[in-house]
């Protein structure tokens, strides 16, 4: 029989997957443009590329926390599957 916790940890697994995925995908989609040689680069053009670098490094750092939070709900869970066999 499932108890409340183990359908938490469940709930909070599925949750921490979907969020680590739409995180991955949000991080990969955006594309930066390509430069060419010749062209000058003034400062407002630095300044876009150094917030397309953070914005993906935000939603990185965000989808790591979350397949590691993950991780360890499933840790868990694992943990309480393996105590509560018969024996």
């Amino acid at each position: 029989m499932d108890t409340p916790l183990i359908i938490a940890l469940d709930l909070a697994i599925i949750v921490g997957v979907t969020l680590s995925g739409v995180f991955w995908y949000l991080a990969s989609r955006g594309q930066m443009r390509r430069i060419c040689k010749n062209e000058i680069l003034d400062s407002r053009d630095i300044n876009r590329i150094v917030v397309a670098f953070n914005r993906a490094q935000i939603l990185n750092r965000r989808a790591a926390f979350a397949t590691s939070a993950t991780a360890m709900f499933a840790a868990v869970r694992l943990c309480l599957d393996i105590i509560q066999l018969p024996k």
